[in-house]
């Protein structure tokens, strides 16, 4: 096996020997047969006569018809039923396509996620976990980076502890700016090349913020290490969420746990070189020590504002931070290569089936199967007994324009309607998008800014140590890595489920967040800010999810 992947290698089923086996043959995923016994009649999937009936006059598990049966009966839970009606009514959606033509569409769609369920959890996923992890590791790791640095900003460039709060804001315009592009071009450009350019740019760009000369450009470079880094977490969880099978959605939640690992890694970067001197070797540590030990004394003002001959603090004694961001980049670069060169990611099925690219499609499946040594029934020819042959329907395949229309589509008036069909509906999605709104608003406000709050405990304290308050700031992020794994568990116990485990962990962390103002004792602050971290990664992971 080479040790660097081609990452745009085109495939086809020929590539992958001994994978494809009949329907009738195949072993179909337990929940699958056990839904299909339920809906349709059957006993363990199997056909009561010879013609493949069931009890109830269905179609057995394993045959097209019982597998259409299947596509129809998920189309129609889904309450879209008269969207997408399988009868070619003639009426046009989008443009210059009928209805038959998106339902075509979307039966194959479901085609291919039974057959991704059938494979079941491999090596393919749980690499991918790990890989999209990094996006998920690295939108954190340099949220927590950026608010690390702030401090020696002020020193370095005169600004006030007020303005350079502005450094923040420009990182998340491109953070903005990122998840809005990065979500729809990958819809464009496809999947797998907005899952490595992502990174790539972040990587570049963190790398640059290195080199800052001003707060201005440096602003500049955040905000776009940000453009890169917003596209993460859209892309990367959608990624992950097409080749997940149906019963491993929980590992959806536990994808969050990168995240705290992300502020971990921030966190111990800024003390590793003022703890750990003579143990640089271990690179966990780096940050913990770039930034005390090599910033200007907090009672230095900058250069920039100071009078000639005062001591001041002089770029050449202020390369903590730099040191930091390059470190950062360097970590966000390498996790890129790890994702271009050392992991062969297949191209979305989803994707290559809006483009008309159906036989890549199923070679993609037939490629996870090979990769996790498993067996699949999927071909082109089943594809077509469902959703109709593509070289006999025109305007499959979607242009650039309508991708980008259909996705400016879901913002309309016809799609948002529905979701205040009823009071309850219409409180529930109220409720929904005040969570995000306020959790949105509220996580910059407090940990963008907790290195802030925690050297300036009070109004009549003295200033707590740099190293203490990075110290504190790597606990509270130790603390917060066990929140992700234990939502990943609640979410699935019976009486309690994502809304139970949400609704406890957002009222707990509102309440620590009133307690945290009590006081300003360090050791009492250290306490309110590393348990809010816990319940604040168990409220991430399944708002996320």
């Amino acid at each position: 096996m080479p040790i660097f992947l081609n990452p745009f290698k085109k495939h086809d089923v020929s590539d992958f020997e001994n994978i494809l086996v009949p329907l009738a043959d195949a072993q179909r995923h337990p929940s699958v047969v056990a839904a299909h016994d339920e809906k349709h009649g059957t006993k363990n999937g199997m056909p009561i006569d010879d013609h493949g009936v069931g009890g109830g006059g269905q179609y057995s598990a394993f045959t097209i018809e019982g597998l259409r049966a299947e596509i129809d009966s998920d189309i129609a839970a889904s309450g879209h039923d008269t969207a997408y009606d399988h009868q070619d009514t003639g009426e046009y959606v989008g443009i210059g396509r009928r209805r038959s033509e998106v339902d075509r569409e979307a039966g194959k769609s479901k085609v291919i996620n039974k057959a991704i369920q059938d494979i079941g959890m491999g090596p393919y996923q749980w690499q991918l976990f790990v890989l999209c992890g990094f996006g998920w590791l690295a939108d954190n790791l340099w949220l927590q980076g950026v608010a690390l640095t702030l401090p020696l900003l002020t020193l370095e460039f005169g600004v006030s502890s007020t303005e350079v709060r502005y450094t923040t804001c420009a990182t998340f315009i491109g953070l903005c700016l990122g998840a809005s592009f990065w979500g729809i071009a990958s819809d464009v450009i496809g999947r797998r090349l907005a899952f490595n350019a992502t990174l790539f740019i972040a990587g570049v760009f963190g790398l640059a913020v290195g080199g800052g000369n001003s707060w201005i450009g440096t602003c500049g470079l955040f905000a776009s290490l940000g453009f890169g880094v917003g596209g993460n977490l859209p892309v990367d969880g959608a990624l992950f969420l097409e080749f997940l099978p149906f019963e491993s959605g929980n590992l959806l939640t536990m994808l969050s746990v990168w995240w705290p690992i992300g502020q971990l890694i921030a966190s111990l970067s800024k003390y590793a070189f003022f703890a750990l001197q003579p143990y640089l070797i271990n690179f966990a540590t780096v940050a913990w020590g770039l930034i005390p030990r090599y910033s200007c004394d907090d009672s230095l003002s900058s250069c920039a504002i100071s009078p000639p001959g005062v001591a001041c603090c002089e770029r050449a004694d202020n390369k903590g931070w730099r040191y930091f961001a390059l470190t950062l980049g360097a970590l966000t670069f390498v996790m890129f290569v790890c994702r271009f060169f050392f992991f062969h990611l297949y191209e979305s099925p989803k994707f290559l089936l809006s483009r008309g690219r159906q036989s890549e499609a199923v070679a993609t499946v037939h490629g996870i199967a090979y990769k996790n040594r498993r067996k699949t029934w999927l071909t082109e020819e089943i594809l077509n007994e469902i959703g109709g042959d593509p070289a006999a329907i025109s305007h499959l395949k979607l242009s650039t324009g309508e991708i980008v229309k259909r996705q400016f589509g879901k913002f309309s008036t016809e799609r948002i309607a529905p979701l205040f069909a009823t009071r309850r509906l219409g409180t529930m999605t109220a409720l929904i998008w005040f969570c995000w709104a306020t959790i949105g608003m509220g996580y910059p406000l407090f940990n963008a800014f907790l290195p802030q709050y925690l050297t300036n405990a009070g109004k009549n304290v003295a200033p707590t140590p740099t190293n203490i308050v990075y110290r504190n700031y790597a606990i509270t992020s130790i603390v917060g890595v066990p929140g992700s794994i234990l939502a990943c568990y609640t979410v699935d116990l019976k009486y309690v489920g994502r809304k139970g485990t949400i609704a406890v962990s957002t009222l707990l962390t509102g309440i620590i967040l009133f307690l945290f103002t009590i006081s300003s004792n360090s050791n009492y602050q250290l306490t309110m800010t590393s348990l809010e971290a816990f319940f604040q990664n168990i409220m991430y992971g399944v708002l996320y999810a």
